[in-house]
């Protein structure tokens, strides 16, 4: 498909801010019909979404959700685990670390099953969807200043709280899609071994 009719030139870039996490940016483009106008966007480092599954001592499916304040929001968010890549990072080894530093929890088996734009309107930023299962239980490693509760819940709860609008983190509501087609048989996914060397992306 040929998008060039859609596509805008950057012309010149200025930097507005750099913090701790993120890195803002006012560009001046050219547009398809040659008019110039300015984007302003922030660069995100990427990060991991972990989307966890937890038989109960019942054999029936759990999955492994939070709950966490998010000051920008004044709200708790029920989410699935996540955290954001580190310079250099396999998003694998991303996605094992920020399991057991949030959950606690060890996963014999993942399987990767896509990736989310959040925000496309002003940033970067991308996130990983991955599935874990086999799980053992440790100790959780919180960062300094993160507090958290953990949480299972039938993926039937889960659902009906994103119909509800208990949830409304977007990362988690594709979870939960992405959860729906796979129990459903739609979206089959490839699991491999944790410990297993893992090819291409």
């Amino acid at each position: 498909m040929d998008d060039r009719h859609l596509v805008e030139e950057k012309m010149a870039s200025m930097e507005l801010f750099e913090g701790r996490l993120l890195h803002a940016f006012r560009d001046t483009v050219r547009l398809p019909d040659g008019s110039t106008t300015s984007r302003e966007y922030v660069v995100h480092p990427g990060a991991v979404m972990i989307i966890p599954l937890l038989e109960d001592e019942t054999g029936s499916l759990r999955v492994v959700l939070e709950r966490q304040y998010r000051y920008p929001v004044q709200r708790v968010m029920i989410e699935f685990p996540a955290g954001k890549l580190d310079p250099g990072e396999d998003v694998l080894a991303c996605a094992k670390r920020e399991l057991l530093e949030e959950t606690g929890y060890s996963a014999r088996q993942w399987a990767r099953a896509g990736m989310l734009h959040p925000v496309i309107s002003y940033s970067t930023e991308f996130i990983e969807i991955w599935f874990a299962r086999n799980l053992s239980l440790g100790q959780r490693r919180l960062d300094a200043g993160e507090f958290l509760d953990v949480f299972t819940a039938t993926p039937t709860e889960l659902l009906q709280w994103c119909r509800d609008g208990s949830v409304t983190d977007a990362k988690t509501l594709t979870g939960a899609l992405w959860l729906q087609n796979v129990l459903s048989g739609v979206w089959p996914l490839h699991w491999q071994d944790a410990a297993a060397p893992r090819a291409g992306r």
